[in-house]
């Protein structure tokens, strides 16, 4: 039976994973995740956003005004998040080892993750539903530094792809 609960962002909690450490990407994420204790939970965010955008493209025939066929094109995921909280690790998995000491000439690995989200009701235990976006990478990172209020830092990212597990 599919999970017909409501949830809230207090319900929720976000980790980061590796799904293959055995790459170079994966390797650097797991020592960033594993040297900031992000595998438990990432915390103090807010407005955390997933996107999933399918580029359809409309088919129209001569001479007809609406289209007669829609075909999927390229599938995007990404999204952002808000944290209050600035210690780097957020930044040092955008720039990999380039974060820490002057890049070396070259390529430099950009740490690969995956964002768990899991949302649980606590009146409701037994059912619980997770998002798991694979394949991760931040593409920008920023902080605001506001007069009056909390200090914010913000990631934008993409990743491969999505998938979404109901239990309940």
């Amino acid at each position: 039976m599919p999970n017909v609960n409501v949830f809230q962002g207090s319900d929720a909690s976000l980790v980061l994973a590796v799904d293959d450490s055995s790459s170079e990407e994966g390797k650097l994420a797991n020592s960033l995740i594993d040297k900031y204790e992000l595998s438990n939970i990432v915390g103090r965010l807010q407005n955390v956003q997933v996107k999933v955008e399918n580029d359809l493209k409309p088919y129209h025939e001569l001479g007809k005004r609406f289209a007669t066929e829609l075909r999927p094109g390229n599938i995007s995921v990404f999204g952002y998040v808000e944290r209050a909280h600035i210690n780097g690790a957020l930044i040092k998995l955008l720039l990999g080892d380039g974060a820490t000491s002057p890049p070396p000439i070259g390529a430099i690995a950009q740490p690969s993750f995956n964002i768990v989200i899991k949302l649980n009701n606590p009146a409701m235990p037994a059912s619980s539903s997770t998002l798991t976006v694979f394949g991760v990478k931040f593409e920008s990172w920023s902080f605001a530094l506001p007069e009056d209020d909390f200090v914010m830092e913000s990631v934008t990212f993409k990743a491969l792809r999505i998938s979404s597990e109901e239990t309940g």
